[in-house]
């Protein structure tokens, strides 16, 4: 124990040694949460909205002040024909364009029926789905105060008895995305500093000749591994408590459950992803073959995460390969811990899967180091 001691002393020491990481190590990470909390949303606002009104009416000008009154839309113009529309559409001027027909008032009178033309941009194809849902939801609301409006006396003893919903929203009861987002960010932020950090460290070592020193001194090959990740496991620990803090005190995320179970699972993910570090960092020369590398895994973990587009939406082949994807858990365990109250036997089956990666990623990482003595 003692010399596993004086290997996590001397990681430490070179650690705080270095000026210039620990603003990379402790501050930036920080600051993205902060930034990337508030940037990264699922709503589509300030929706770039333009209409071209054939019919200059009073229910036409009614439909346009709905979008106009909305907070999604903002009503860049209008145009004479929609040929001019399309035109500015294609210059990306505008995202949405409404196209009212002529007799557009006359036709709900007399047919109580008629057509709208809308236009979207659809190039983001997610985006361009909010806001279908956006248009919709406007237009059925003119739809319902356009029929109250034309109907006569005699209707309204025939009128169908209309049916009210009232939803309840569970776990983000003011459906604000910083919840949603806030746990997913603070899990990519700790794995990509302690993936990082563990494999270009121990490259750093090959770079400067100091791992050959090591290899050839009695130090055992498990101390060495322990002494030189441990401090890694405390930094992504420190990380991940003042991400919490941070969380609570300006994101005002809940935390229905319990933070100790939050650790348990944090401390075997983060051997997860300490054994990958080590992993790559025993077949890569230099600190930039390890960075790459890690970045590529990292980047596909991410986009395969769930974190920004729902693992149900995927394809089949896609959600079996999310099954390997330690990421996945860790951010399904975040959210369900803080914002459902997830138990321990809720997460049960999260860290039984993360536990057998952990074992599976340091045994092959102490395999494929070779240590000459």
């Amino acid at each position: 124990m003692k010399t596993i001691g004086y290997i996590i002393q001397k990681e430490f020491k070179q650690i705080f040694r270095n000026k210039g990481m620990l603003p990379i190590i402790f501050i930036l990470p920080l600051l993205q949460l902060v930034i990337l909390s508030n940037a990264a949303t699922f709503e589509i606002k300030n929706i770039k909205f333009s209409y071209v009104d054939n019919d200059y009416s009073s229910s036409s000008r009614a439909l346009i002040e709905k979008f106009d009154a909305s907070t999604y839309f903002n009503t860049i113009s209008s145009f004479a024909s929609e040929k001019l529309a399309s035109s500015a559409m294609l210059k990306g001027k505008v995202d949405v364009v409404l196209e009212i027909p002529q007799h557009f008032e006359k036709d709900l009178q007399k047919d109580k029926k008629t057509h709208l033309g809308i236009t979207i941009n659809a190039i983001d194809g997610a985006a361009a789905g909010v806001e279908n849902v956006y248009i919709n939801q406007i237009i059925q609301q003119f739809n319902k105060n356009v029929q109250i409006d034309l109907m006569q006396p005699q209707d309204a003893e025939n009128k169908p008895q209309s049916i009210t919903s009232i939803p309840s929203f569970w776990y983000n009861k003011t459906l604000n995305y910083k919840t949603y987002m806030v746990p997913g960010i603070l899990v990519l932020l700790v794995t990509m500093i302690t993936l990082f950090l563990s494999g270009m460290n121990i490259v750093r070592e090959k770079e400067v000749g100091t791992l050959e020193q090591i290899n050839v001194t009695p130090i055992k090959k498990y101390q060495f591994i322990i002494g030189k990740l441990f401090p890694f496991w405390v930094i992504g620990i420190a990380i991940l408590t003042i991400g919490l803090i941070i969380a609570k005190l300006i994101f005002n995320v809940p935390m229905l459950g319990s933070i100790a179970l939050l650790y348990l699972y944090t401390s075997i993910y983060i051997l997860v992803i300490l054994g990958m570090g080590f992993f790559i960092s025993n077949f890569t020369d230099t600190q930039q073959q390890a960075m790459f590398i890690a970045w590529f895994f990292v980047v596909i973990f991410i986009l395969m995460s769930g974190l920004f587009t729902p693992i149900e939406s995927m394809p089949k082949w896609a959600q079996y390969l999310t099954e390997f994807n330690p990421i996945k858990y860790f951010v399904e365990v975040m959210r369900m811990v803080m914002l459902k109250g997830s138990t321990f036997t809720d997460i049960l089956p999260q860290l039984q899967k993360t536990l057998l990666y952990a074992s599976v990623m340091n045994g092959l990482a102490v395999w494929s180091y070779k240590k000459t003595s």
